[in-house]
């Protein structure tokens, strides 16, 4: 086994998650100033420091982590240790999930917590949990219980997240003093900024953080916690509208909505309608830069795979489009009902919480079939229940009040198809599919 030398110099907020002493950090800044690697590279080298150290990280979901968090891991914090044969790569099994081990005996496992019950059958001392906002503070709590493994002096929480409003649980959390907020800056990022002023890279990243509007800019350009005023839905609660999937039966009606796009990306969300009339989004794929044709492969081989047929196939107006993609897919597609205050006064009475204490619209936590590169590094938000915390409406120039008329026409691509589909289902009838 050669040796390796790992070399990291850590900035700004993560130069103090180095030094501190506190056994709960979040670490919350702006999109790309180096979060989530620094926090990797402390549990690294944590692990190639001491034997035998049990090390956890984690997202929300499985899928998330996968396609982000361990891409960042093996190629920006520790590609030349896997070369050098310090730690490999173990897929897991029924009786133990995915990890890295050292070859000090130190391990670090990962997953997401829609797979929990593996993942936190056993103890830790260190825990890093990325993009944390998406996660219950019931969620962090049950992560708490596991960090007991004693081979650290400290165990250790980690959390990293770009910030949202200010009444969300983890800016509460440090606000009480449960954990320790640091603040990460652009300047933390070498790629960013380096030798006093800004790279090229880094000019041009903050050029498409600088196009961002409204709460989005504040929280992904500076960092700061601050609530989206004139928000168009108001009732939406993570909480309440985002839950885990479930096995859906084959009785319930599926449907199709789709938005399309091409600089702007393309939607499609496949919806399971129970016998109560309630909407469940359990499939969605966003995607930029692709042809229709080619998104017609995805909807039949991903979206509906396994589905049976959908009753209907809800479009944007686009005849070219239209016809491009009922070509493809051997099936007829319905012009959208796209009055917007209409079809959002829809929308909003489906998020309203009904007699039964349940909502009529649910969004899948696993829906996104994948994330798209491009769209994640200009810090767009990828999906519904992305884009609904940052649907806002617009305020109309030279209106005394500020009247809000009309939601602003950015990141609101699936959420025009939910609103197309809404539409479809609550201001007109059900119309009967014909397969060409």
């Amino acid at each position: 086994m050669s040796d390796v030398v790992v070399r990291y110099e850590p900035r700004g907020a993560v130069k103090e998650l180095f030094q501190s002493t506190e056994n709960e950090i979040l670490l919350s800044g702006a999109a790309g100033t180096g979060k989530s690697v620094g926090a990797l590279m402390y549990l690294h080298l944590a692990c190639l420091s001491k034997p035998k150290v049990r090390a956890l990280i984690v997202r929300k979901t499985h899928a998330s982590l996968t396609a982000s968090t361990l891409v960042t891991f093996r190629e920006k914090v520790a590609k030349e240790a896997i070369a050098a044969g310090l730690l490999h790569f173990y897929g897991g099994s029924a009786q133990e999930p995915a990890s890295y081990k050292y070859a000090n005996g130190s391990v670090i496992v990962m997953g997401g917590l829609d797979r929990a019950s593996r993942l936190l059958s056993t103890e830790f001392d260190l825990a890093f949990v990325d993009e944390a906002i998406e996660v219950t503070d019931e969620d962090l709590d049950t992560i708490i219980s596991r960090l007991r493994n004693g081979v650290l002096s400290r165990q250790r929480l980690i959390m990293a997240t770009n910030p949202g409003p200010p009444t969300h649980h983890l800016k509460q959390r440090a606000d009480a003093g449960r954990c320790r907020l640091l603040y990460s800056t652009h300047e933390d990022n070498p790629r960013l900024y380096s030798n006093g002023e800004w790279t090229e890279y880094g000019s041009t990243y903050l050029a498409r953080l600088d196009t961002l509007t409204g709460a989005r800019y504040h929280r992904m350009r500076w960092g700061k916690w601050v609530a989206a005023e004139g928000l168009v839905y108001e009732g939406w609660n993570e909480g309440v509208h985002v839950i885990d999937p479930f096995q859906v039966p084959d009785s319930f009606t599926r449907w199709v909505s789709i938005d399309f796009g091409f600089t702007n990306p393309f939607t499609a969300l496949l919806f399971a309608e129970d016998p109560d009339g309630r909407l469940y989004l359990i499939r969605e794929w966003v995607r930029t830069r692709m042809l229709v044709e080619d998104h017609a492969v995805v909807i039949r081989d991903r979206l509906l795979s396994g589905q049976p047929r959908p009753r209907a196939i809800v479009t944007d107006h686009d005849a070219e489009d239209r016809a491009t993609l009922e070509r493809k897919l051997g099936m007829s597609t319905v012009a959208a009902k796209k009055t917007v205050s209409d079809g959002i006064q829809a929308v909003q009475s489906r998020l309203k919480v009904a007699g039964d204490g349940r909502p009529r619209l649910f969004v899948f936590r696993d829906a996104l079939l994948a994330r798209d590169p491009e769209m994640d590094a200009a810090s767009l938000p990828v999906g519904f229940a992305e884009e609904v915390a940052g649907y806002v409406w617009a305020v109309k120039p030279g209106n005394k009040g500020g009247l809000k008329e009309e939601p602003e026409k950015a990141n609101d691509h699936s959420a025009d198809a939910v609103r197309y589909m809404v539409a479809e289902r609550d201001l007109g009838g059900r119309p009967r599919v014909r397969w060409l």
